[in-house]
């Protein structure tokens, strides 16, 4: 498995290639949609795109969690947290190593 990692300029990049707008619309289209994404989010929306998957926020309740060196019992606050779940298109996609 390789060990690279997909860039924001990649992605411009990309678009750039296969689109054909100049590389400063490329780059700003790609950082609009992930600014759209981001403030769905951040609002508390769920994201949802087809054939890929869906992002979405949940709250999670205060707890008590433990130290795993000492044992030693640790309040967790309540907080918000950014979960992703794959379609499953892109779960077959992923599991069979298709990147065509």
């Amino acid at each position: 498995m390789s060990e690279k990692t997909l860039t924001r300029m990649d992605l411009s990049e990309a678009v750039f290639r296969e689109v054909g707008l100049s590389r400063n619309e490329s780059a700003q289209l790609v950082e609009s949609v992930l600014q759209h994404i981001s403030d769905a989010l951040a609002s508390g929306e769920t994201v949802k795109i087809s054939s890929f998957g869906t992002f979405s926020v949940r709250d999670k309740a205060a707890r008590i969690g433990r130290n795993p060196k000492t044992g030693e019992e640790v309040p967790i606050h309540p907080r918000r947290v950014l979960s992703f779940r794959p379609s499953h298109l892109m779960k077959d996609r992923v599991a069979s190593g298709d990147q065509g």
